[in-house]
């Protein structure tokens, strides 16, 4: 799974919620020749990523080659299970990326159109966000 190997602060703060809005960086497709977008927002977690890129790699049967253009960087704490109230911030137990609408999630290359579209759509409905095929 993806996680980060050093980090500058273990725990972060939630931050306010920003899914309403949409994405400035990523939007257009700088790598392949497909891609898939999202088009609301969600926290993406890296096993959620993992799957997506398996399903798109066996659809493939590896062939192509594959970009995953985020990065799960953000750390998410929980507390155990069946815990009183105080004692602190809990311990860090997976990591997310928060996207926004219109970010590019993935981008294949080297396959025909309609691989690349059913992979990517296979992929979507790994995701809790709601994505879409686009192309150059």
């Amino acid at each position: 799974m993806l996680i980060p190997k050093k980090t500058k602060h273990r725990k972060w703060q939630k931050g306010r919620s920003r899914y309403r809005q949409t994405e400035t960086r990523g939007t257009i497709l700088s790598y392949g020749s497909y891609g898939l977008k999202a088009k609301t927002g969600a926290w993406v977690n890296s096993r959620q990523l993992e799957a997506a890129r398996r399903a798109i790699s066996n659809s493939l049967d590896r062939a192509g080659k594959v970009w995953i253009r985020v990065f799960p960087d953000k750390p998410v704490t929980k507390r155990p299970p069946e815990t009183t109230m105080g004692g602190g911030k809990g311990a860090v137990d997976h990591y997310v990326f928060p996207v926004k609408a219109g970010r590019i999630l993935f981008e294949i290359d080297g396959v025909t159109v309609v691989q690349a579209k059913r992979a990517l759509e296979l992929a979507g409905h790994k995701l809790p966000v709601r994505t879409r095929f686009v192309s150059k």
